[in-house]
């Protein structure tokens, strides 16, 4: 009963994963959902920033500290290690519920794209860029990232296993191919308001900033196998790097 129980609660955070992720889309992108982040402003422009400022930080705040080693070190003191992870995904998703539900439009346009052409293709890249970001995800193990792998694997009354460093396609042109997806979807707006360019930037000094935390926490668990991969592949920039891929596949087999 109890590992039902735990496969179903990390079943249902990820169905309200999906579903934020679902709503995201129309968010962003100005489609199908009845509060996009660019709407029609409803209240004066400083309290409305001042809203969408705390929303985004309560957000960054959540998705990196919870993400964090000596968090987690806590934390699954009181939350089974199995749920740890869907745990996370849970708290993430209600970040961002709260977000699409008090974001605040700000007015003013930035720029828009009226050519119809060049709309088409601004809004083929942001969907480009979530496509991307789901592949990424799945490269790398869509349901460990989500927590479904540790759940599953408790239900079946199989131990869990952290999975290995792997560099698989996307991941050998750049380190990041998920943010990369992120930043597509962010910056691909035919028209860009206020409100969308606050959204952006803050966006993607958060995903600078956690990217540091993150590879910081890669090399304490994987060491030198992440350092040359990090040497060798650029972080977000496509072919920056300053080795060829044959090394990389040399390095790759090495380490295996």
């Amino acid at each position: 009963m109890k590992r039902a129980g735990y496969f179903l609660y990390g079943l249902a955070c990820y169905l309200i994963f999906f579903g934020a992720l679902l709503y995201a889309f129309g968010f962003i992108g100005n489609l199908f959902v009845p509060h996009t982040l660019d709407g029609a402003p409803t209240m004066p422009a400083g309290r409305a920033a001042a809203i969408d400022v705390a929303l985004l930080l309560l957000f960054a705040l959540q998705h990196s500290i919870m993400a964090r080693r000596w968090f987690k070190e806590r934390w699954t003191r009181i939350v089974p290690q199995t749920l740890e992870r869907s745990t996370y995904v849970l708290f993430s998703s209600l970040a961002l519920i709260l977000l699409f539900q008090l974001w605040q439009p700000i007015g003013g346009v930035v720029w828009s794209v009226e050519d119809l052409k060049g709309r088409l293709i601004l809004l083929s890249l942001f969907v480009s860029g979530w496509l991307l970001v789901l592949v990424a995800t799945f490269l790398i193990n869509h349901f460990d990232l989500f927590g479904l792998r540790q759940v599953w694997l408790y239900l079946i009354g199989r131990p869990y296993t952290a999975l290995p460093f792997a560099t698989p396609w996307l991941y050998r042109v750049v380190r990041h191919p998920l943010y990369v997806g992120w930043l597509m979807v962010f910056w691909m707006a035919p028209t860009m308001t206020i409100a969308h360019l606050l959204f952006s930037l803050a966006t993607t000094a958060y995903i600078v900033m956690a990217i540091q935390f993150e590879e910081r926490d890669l090399i304490d668990t994987h060491g030198d196998a992440y350092r040359r991969y990090k040497r060798n592949v650029p972080m977000l920039v496509p072919f920056s790097n300053r080795h060829t891929a044959a090394e990389l596949e040399t390095t790759t087999q090495e380490e295996a």
